[in-house]
């Protein structure tokens, strides 16, 4: 624990009352949306300039003191989590868009801007952000920065690593590096702002953020099909990708639409009970667009791979459809789910589904599970729901028996352990299934030119050394 002296000198580093201790604070901002983990920060800290980050992260390294960055606190590994009484950077105070640039279609960001913040303001220009989030209205460009976000655009507009112009950070030891300097070329060795995207807060502090926009899509319009196995949707992906570009693919099992579906406020695509749906999205920009989309759900009803579908007519109906996806993670949070990011390569999808698939019904039974995800982009979301009258950390303590073997199965596709969710403490002690040994001791090395003193978010991503 921090000595109370220690925090007097914090608090005289940043604004009047910016410096928070009580009860209520420190549970709210020592937790992400993982409930694996119980907070128990020492304090809470919300700087308002680069300077005053610079200042509290010297400070750190002459008292010792752990740091863990806080946004909107979306995350799904831990990443955000503080369990072991570290201080937590909250970055709600830096929330503005400092500068726009309509001519290079960029926008400069503090980091605790939020991403639908982000998304309006371009769609104010006549552009458009495409990270695209079903935590868009709470997450943090900063957040979303650290975990290299994804989404549900990916499939045409790729992570958030795409959109990062340039980025400036506060490394562990309080260095103000400033990173690319939004350049598109640019060949002058290493690119050091990739290492930041992706890095979890564990290298530095995005202080702020270059992103780039796109043009605004036109005529947006969803289609959601359903098809009688899983094995259908890859032939349905492969046929409107042949005829289409298309800015999204998602697909969800009959077990989510059932969950969102007894909410109320969605209606269902069409009467048609299907085992699987698919949800894709395209420009139709004009007439033949249109009927090129019809023509191909035509043919994949011909080849059995479509059963039923339906095509929005308008934004409301479009909307609707999307929601369909979009409140499944929301939906089925009241069942305190076992999560699972998991990503092949598209063509593995539906040999690793069924593998996965089987070693999960072998061992959880009377477990219901719902799968969702980015299938276009080869990105899995398996959800284990707990049992209503189960002891919430019984549940966790069964489901983590069986990772071994889904994080096998992951090694043997050459998968990822995490596709967007970062690694944070729910996934590091499995790094080894996605990454070699080398490649994490490159990794660790890495950290410790940024932060020697081992301040910056620890215990994240690499598992803890085993003291001697």
């Amino acid at each position: 624990m921090t000595h109370p002296a220690v925090i007097d000198e914090l608090m005289a580093l940043v604004d009047p009352g910016k410096v928070l201790t009580d009860p209520a604070s420190l549970e709210a901002y020592g937790k992400d949306w993982t409930k694996h983990y119980a907070p128990a920060p020492t304090a809470v800290v919300f700087p308002k300039s680069v300077e005053q980050v610079q200042a509290i992260v010297r400070w750190a390294n002459v008292h010792g003191v752990a740091l863990v960055p806080s946004g909107g606190r979306t995350g799904l590994s831990g990443g955000a989590v503080a369990a072991h009484g570290e201080v937590v950077v909250a970055f709600d105070q830096m929330n503005r868009i400092l500068d726009f640039n309509a001519f290079d279609r960029t926008v400069v960001c503090q980091p605790g801007v939020v991403t639908a913040q982000l998304q309006a303001f371009a769609l104010e220009q006549g552009l458009y952000y495409p990270v695209d989030l079903a935590s868009s209205g709470s997450s943090q460009i900063g957040g979303n920065i650290g975990t290299n976000a994804g989404g549900i655009k990916v499939i045409r507009y790729g992570m958030t690593r795409n959109w990062v112009a340039g980025l400036k950070v506060v490394t562990g030891q309080g260095e103000l590096l400033e990173l690319n300097k939004d350049l598109i070329k640019n060949a002058t060795g290493y690119d050091l702002r990739q290492l930041f995207i992706g890095a979890e807060g564990t290298l530095g502090f995005v202080v702020e953020a270059t992103m780039r926009l796109d043009r605004a899509p036109r005529n947006l319009t969803a289609m959601v099909l359903g098809t009688p196995d899983f094995d259908s949707i890859m032939p349905v992906l492969h046929a409107f990708q042949g005829k289409l570009d298309l800015t999204a693919f998602e697909f969800f099992s009959d077990k989510g639409l059932a969950k969102i579906l007894a909410r109320g406020d969605v209606p269902a695509p069409f009467a048609s009970d299907c085992p699987f749906y698919a949800l894709l999205e395209f420009e139709a920009t004009t007439e033949q667009v249109a009927e090129q989309a019809l023509a191909t759900f035509e043919h994949c009803v011909e080849q059995g791979w479509v059963l039923d579908g339906v095509m929005s007519q308008s934004e409301t109906q479009l909307n609707n459809l999307w929601k369909l996806r979009e409140y499944l993670s929301e939906t089925i949070s009241h069942w305190t789910p076992y999560k699972n990011d998991i990503s092949v390569t598209v063509s593995k999808v539906p040999a690793f589904l069924r593998d996965i698939d089987a070693i999960v019904s072998a061992h959880y039974p009377d477990y219901e599970v719902v799968w969702y995800g980015h299938i276009g982009d080869g990105n899995l979301h398996l959800n284990i729901l707990k049992p209503e009258h189960m002891d919430k950390d019984a549940f966790f303590a069964s489901c983590t028996k069986v990772n071994k073997w889904v994080f096998e199965i992951v090694q043997r596709y050459d998968g990822s352990i995490s596709a967007e969710h970062g690694v944070g403490m729910t996934k590091r002690d499995y790094l080894g299934y996605s990454r070699s040994p080398e490649e994490i001791a490159c990794m660790k090395a890495i950290k410790a030119v940024f932060d020697p003193n081992g301040i910056m978010n620890p215990g994240k991503i690499f598992a803890p050394e085993q003291k001697q």
